[in-house]
């Protein structure tokens, strides 16, 4: 028999073959390493025992279609407890997970005080750290900076949305400052909606050590006897081209390997009501805004929060959460109308709902006071609008009625296309009733509350795979206050997630550009907002607001009432264009050239970003340009592309072409290309030599921009 050491060794080459590791096991435990290590498992047995020295007991070997699996069994060799180690390698893109299935049949229960997902040593000549920090309306900032010695631990805490503040994703340059198209760079993301904890050691002087899994604190779980608890799936990957090859990566794996729902499928340009009307909903202005998404040649609308409630009318954030019956005060005539008036149209209709919470102004709370995390004998502590609070996914009645509130919606709707699924609190009051009754009746440790945390996101998989056995097809948003999910654990059940509740155009370009580095275009919804923008005060053409949600998957959120004669016009452009090379931007290969927070010199004194979509057969690429700021008498910028074919020649052709005012038909219409247009270069010159793309201010507008489609 393989000793643990050579078995789990061959593991960690099977993760990163070619570098150098560490003789050290691929799950440490307390109790079986040195104390220079941090352990990836802590447990106390039963009896109050804290060590665990896992030896295999049977090794087994999956050859699936899609992926190469080892499994390998272990056992303590003292108590009767079993720790079954995952690790899978996909074929089709390069890929690894690992995660452990723990379980024992010791007399009592066993509180695990530490369970990762994945351990990995890392060695490099200078290793640094990228990790994405934000905030609502600020997603997606990346971070850079050089590992030293100590331990770095990025972590979330917020129990609900994990995407915010700091994400569960980063790279690890070896070799100094990551690059974005060359550089050994490794990749990992925690496939986990719940609190988390990712930690990179350097006890010794012998390189650095990488953990990640569900954050311990306030979590320490309670595992009943035979029962059997598996970590989050952890994923890693590893390219020696860069930040652009994990990126691309981490794309091909969501949408082929299932980690995206419908990953391959292209999305819908849309119109959401929410920043047009917000709260003010009626039949109306609704039958308004379908007119002019159908005008613009869109393809769905999506009714934003407002349209619910009975006793209690959702006229603000502070009522009627969980009572999801149409408020016939603002549509008479009922959803039937809506969806009837969108097949006329020829489009289709989405809808709002936010599930996971309520309002103690609700006729649900009044019922079902018992159905919301709480603890006991504590005042509630109340989130959104004074008045929300989170229901208790643990319990199997809620969950009942989640699934509920989509079946009861689709069952009598089943015109209804696309569900934008909310979720705008974080976990404030950490008790569970229901986990209190379990522990009451079955007179044991279970259900204490620090199985809350994780047991809070386990029951709403359950849920969400309930829905997604049932309506497979419905496209459903994962929204969170903007992008506080946007996350590999909840990517399997939801078509898309909202970026950020911030629709500036010029702020988009930066929390759009850190997003991308895990995330596939198609699952990155953009909307087209209106301006001067609500948020920052600041005016952008209408032009650059289109170019900027063009990136991803298009959309907008406005009052087309409020738009002018050219805006209608560049809309209606822009959406045309884009549906000519949607399969493009949504599926294709992203790299990204020139970015927004790469200092340029400053006698240039114009920043730049830059990137690009290429097919996979490189015989058509779609190139975006943004100028984030302008000045007179400026040069313009060169940009090298990145991911064609040396060998072929591709003819550029502009999109989305500026309109202009023609006189002789008295409207606005389409303009004239810049001079690149219909010129043809090679692919070589392209990558080598690159491009001066007119990014100047001859329109005398701030922040130019220009798309370009390659063939």
């Amino acid at each position: 028999m393989q000793t643990a050491k050579s078995i789990l060794l061959a593991l960690c080459a099977c993760l990163l073959a070619g570098v150098q590791l560490h003789a050290i096991e691929l799950l440490p435990t307390f109790g079986d390493i040195d104390h220079i290590h941090l352990p990836a498992l802590l447990v106390q047995h039963a009896d109050g025992d804290q060590s665990l020295q896992l030896r295999p007991q049977d090794t087994t070997y999956i050859d699936n279609p899609q992926y190469k699996e080892t499994v390998i069994a272990t056992k303590d060799i003292v108590q009767p407890f079993y720790v079954t180690i995952h690790v899978r390698k996909w074929k089709s893109v390069d890929i690894t997970e690992t995660w452990y299935e723990i379980s024992h049949t010791e007399k009592k229960p066993v509180r695990l005080q530490r369970f990762d997902s994945g351990y990995l040593p890392i060695e490099g000549d200078d290793p640094h750290l990228l990790h994405l920090h934000g905030n609502w309306a600020a997603e997606g900032v990346p971070t850079v900076e050089r590992l030293t010695r100590g331990v770095k631990s990025i972590r979330n805490s917020d129990g609900a949305r994990n995407a915010h503040l700091d994400a569960p994703e980063v790279m690890i340059a070896l070799d100094g400052v990551p690059q974005e198209n060359y550089g050994r760079v490794l990749g990992a993301a925690l496939c986990w909606s719940g609190n988390f904890e990712l930690r990179v050691a350097a006890t010794d002087e012998k390189g650095f050590h990488f953990y990640a899994g569900i954050d311990p604190m306030a979590s320490e779980y309670v595992l009943e006897p035979k029962k059997v608890f598996s970590t989050p799936h952890l994923a890693y990957t590893w390219s020696n081209e860069g930040m652009g090859g994990v990126s691309r990566a981490f794309h091909r794996w969501a949408r082929t390997c299932g980690m995206l729902h419908n990953g391959n499928a292209t999305r819908d340009i849309l119109l959401n009501s929410w920043e047009g009307i917000y709260f003010d909903i009626t039949e109306e202005r609704i039958l308004a805004m379908m007119n002019d998404i159908a005008a613009f040649g869109g393809e769905l609308f999506v009714m934003d929060d407002g349209w619910f409630g009975s006793k209690y009318q959702r006229n603000s954030d502070n009522a009627a959460l969980g009572d999801w019956v149409v408020d016939t005060r603002k549509l008479p005539n009922g959803l039937k109308a809506l969806t009837d008036a969108a097949k006329e149209r020829h489009i289709k209709f989405g809808i709002w709902i936010e599930p996971e919470a309520t309002n103690t102004l609700s006729e649900l709370y009044e019922q079902h006071p018992d159905w919301v995390l709480q603890e006991r004998n504590r005042e509630l502590k109340l989130g959104r609008g004074g008045t929300q609070l989170v229901l208790d996914m643990t319990n199997p009645k809620v969950q009942d009625f989640v699934f509920n509130i989509v079946d009861d919606l689709l069952t009598k709707h089943p015109e209804i296309s696309y569900i934008k699924w909310d979720a705008n609190a974080s976990i404030q009051n950490c008790g569970s009733p229901y986990l209190d009754q379990i522990a009451k009746r079955s007179n044991s440790a279970y259900g204490l509350t620090s199985n809350l945390y994780v047991d809070y996101h386990l029951g709403l998989v359950k849920t969400l795979e309930r829905i997604r056995a049932k309506y497979p097809n419905v496209v459903i948003q994962n929204c969170a206050s903007g992008g506080g999910r946007a996350n590999y654990g909840l990517m399997p059940y939801f078509d898309e997630f909202w970026v950020s509740d911030n629709n500036d155009a010029l702020q988009r370009v930066y929390i759009q550009w850190g997003t991308s580095y895990f995330f596939p275009s198609n699952a990155m919804a953009q909307h087209i907002g209106g301006s001067p923008y609500l948020m920052t005060g600041r005016t952008t053409p209408i032009k650059f607001r289109c170019d900027v949600a063009m990136s991803g998957r298009l959309g907008m959120e406005l009052q087309p009432a409020h738009m002018t004669d050219e805006e209608r016009a560049q809309c209606t452009i822009a959406f045309a264009d884009y549906k000519e090379m949607r399969e493009l931007i949504q599926l294709g290969n992203l790299y990204r050239l020139v970015s927004p927070y790469q200092p340029v010199p400053v006698v240039e004194r114009q920043q730049v970003a830059s990137l690009m979509y290429v097919s996979d057969t490189k015989d058509h690429a779609v190139l975006f340009a943004y100028g984030l700021s302008s000045f007179m008498k400026q040069s313009s910028r060169r940009i090298r592309l990145a991911g064609l074919d040396p060998d072929r020649t591709y003819t550029l052709h502009e999109k989305n072409i500026r309109v202009a005012y023609h006189h002789d038909r008295n409207a606005w219409g389409e303009g004239e290309p810049c001079e690149l247009d219909g010129k043809s270069f090679t692919g070589a010159y392209l990558m080598s030599v690159g491009l001066e793309i007119p990014l100047s201010t001859e329109y005398n507008i701030d922040y130019p921009s220009r798309i370009f489609e390659l063939k």
